[in-house]
């Protein structure tokens, strides 16, 4: 072989150089941020698991209302030593049915209050992931692609998941895992209507790609409402009435998750059908403007909805079960038992007491605190359970 001229040589090596960068940043770059965001703490101060906890566990039918676990490349078929969510460790926690919602757009620097729409961290992820140049510019193609990636993982399980678009094949599902425990089921949903771009016409979209939940706001206000953490409280606007009418007209849930108080008194003042919080805290264990007074907690409960308890720490001060268990409390004895739920907020860049496959942990810390298992039923996934049966078409 000819020793290459050191101009070739050179061009060589850049080339080699700029592909094992690109490399880096498509292959390994994602997966060290999942892993970096998505952390599950150390249990060392979890109480001991009882054995009717572990018996009574296993009996339940747990639905969790929120995980961000399709904004990440993570195949959700294979058991993953990061982030909090996949199909092995649903089954290991007996999960019966996952809400998994679509992040669309993020502010850089996100923060509790005050962001605008001007940047947005998600247009760098899916170039790194290599997500299809038309979702880069997006959003409801972003939402697309990410509906799409579940219902495929779905047709790749063998049966072990199943997405769930109406009432009917909820019913036909829960029929089917009281024969086989060995396997779960999801539901899509979306944070923010800006993955409309604009146009109410998208509803339709989303609903035909499986959408069976959505949120006005996320991070930042839009044309449909203001955000908890946007610049304005201004309630829905006319274009958000609409949007509210044609979601409950095709059997949308109604996520006021992130929603600023004018745009949750809207909701409830509109609704006539429950309406959900998929992920938040209450502010009578953790007040910070993310969770919720108990004046909403109320109207929640008052259109027969439920309230999603997450797990992370700006919603329940604090790092382990006892005090996720200690939210679910207050807000049972404020709103009833029967319009308490669990929203994790799995996979949505915050760190976890546990991920999915310790969720025993949890229904150990709701005996703790008094609950009897009729209770525990309730709050784990029965009442989430009746919503879904309501609201999904047939």
């Amino acid at each position: 072989m000819q020793k290459l001229p050191n101009t070739k040589r050179l061009r060589t090596i850049i080339i080699m150089m700029t592909l094992f960068a690109v490399m880096t940043i498509t292959l390994i770059l994602p997966q060290m941020l999942d892993q970096y965001f998505n952390k599950v703490a150390s249990s060392g101060s979890a109480s001991p698991v009882s054995e009717h906890a572990l018996k009574l566990h296993a009996t339940l039918l747990i639905v969790d209302l929120h995980a961000d676990s399709l904004l990440w490349n993570r195949d959700l078929l294979a058991r993953n030593n990061r982030g909090h969510v996949d199909v092995p460790r649903l089954i290991e926690g007996n999960v019966a049915l996952q809400a998994f919602t679509i992040v669309t757009k993020v502010p850089s620097r996100v923060q509790l209050e005050h962001n605008n729409a001007d940047s947005d961290d998600v247009t760098l992820l899916a170039i790194a992931q290599c997500w299809p140049p038309v979702t880069w510019n997006n959003l409801l193609q972003r939402a697309i692609y990410q509906a799409d990636k579940l219902v495929q993982f779905a047709k790749n399980s063998k049966g072990k998941l199943t997405v769930i678009r109406t009432a009917t094949e909820l019913r036909s599902y829960l029929e089917k895992r009281k024969k086989n425990a060995g396997c779960t089921a999801g539901i899509i949903g979306v944070e923010g209507a800006h993955a409309l771009e604009g146009n109410l016409d998208n509803v339709d979209v989303l609903f035909d790609h499986g959408i069976r939940m959505m949120a006005p706001t996320h991070f930042f206000d839009n044309d449909i409402g203001s955000s908890a953490h946007g610049l304005v409280d201004r309630g829905l606007t006319d274009k958000g009435k609409e949007m509210i009418r044609r979601m409950q007209q095709k059997g949308m849930v109604v996520d006021v998750a992130h929603a600023s108080i004018g745009v949750i008194n809207d909701v409830i003042a509109m609704a006539g059908k429950p309406v959900v919080v998929s992920h938040t805290g209450v502010k009578g264990t953790c007040n910070n403007v993310r969770n919720l007074s108990d004046e909403q907690l109320k109207g929640i409960a008052k259109t027969g909805g439920v309230i999603g308890i997450g797990y992370w720490r700006t919603a329940v001060c604090g790092d382990d079960a006892k005090a996720i268990a200690g939210a679910i409390k207050y807000t049972a004895k404020l709103a009833g038992v029967e319009h308490v739920a669990l929203g994790s907020d799995f996979d949505g860049t915050v760190t976890m007491p546990f991920d999915a496959s310790g969720l025993v942990a949890l229904t150990q810390a709701l005996m703790d605190e008094g609950f009897s298992d009729n209770d525990i039923r309730l709050i784990m996934g029965e009442n989430s359970l009746r919503v879904w049966e309501e609201l999904l078409p047939e």
